[in-house]
């Protein structure tokens, strides 16, 4: 009988068969519930969010691409449905005024940084971290509330390349942070 680790995975040729498939989700489940710790800190939510990722992963086991990365595409699944599950969380937490100016209330708090704000600070940071430093200088920088002059003054480059380097930058990050594209339709 073929024994299959979650170690082989990228080494197979072709389509994983079902077993080998349930075999490498079973082979990672300890992985999956230590990750869901990270985001639920607590034991029953994290068994919960373990359970439905991989209910998720076998569901979509088609989705799959083979010889690719399996461990990180079932993480992927896990923190897509975390995030989800907050955002639902949130609004069902969100309260509308019936008044002509239709407010929205919310029932938190004060204000802590949430698992979500999180987990986002630390993958937009990760992804402006990869850009060379001629453009993660100039665009910290502007984030921070440079102006552009005070940006050129300081890096001792023309105006021009600090806007260049800034745009460029944020079309990078756009295109490396897909998950937070924001669209004004």
């Amino acid at each position: 009988m073929f024994s299959f680790t979650p170690q082989t995975l990228n080494k197979t040729q072709g389509a994983m068969s079902t077993i080998e498939f349930n075999e490498a989700l079973i082979g990672i489940e300890n992985n999956l519930h230590s990750f869901a710790m990270s985001f639920t800190r607590n034991r029953e939510d994290a068994k919960d969010l373990t359970q439905e990722t991989m209910l998720k992963a076998i569901t979509y086991r088609s989705y799959y691409t083979p010889q690719t990365n399996f461990k990180a595409w079932v993480f992927t699944i896990m923190r897509n449905i975390f995030i989800n599950q907050y955002r639902r969380n949130v609004k069902a937490r969100t309260i509308f005024d019936g008044s002509k100016d239709l407010f929205l209330i919310s029932n938190s708090s004060g204000h802590e940084e949430t698992p979500l704000e999180i987990i986002s600070a630390k993958d937009i940071n990760s992804k402006i971290s990869t850009l060379g430093a001629d453009y993660k200088e100039p665009f910290e920088m502007h984030f921070k509330g440079f102006k552009y002059k005070e940006i050129a003054d300081k890096l001792n480059i023309p105006i021009g390349t600090v806007k260049s380097r800034i745009f460029i930058a944020r079309k990078k990050l756009m295109d490396l942070l897909p998950d937070y594209a924001f669209s004004a339709n």
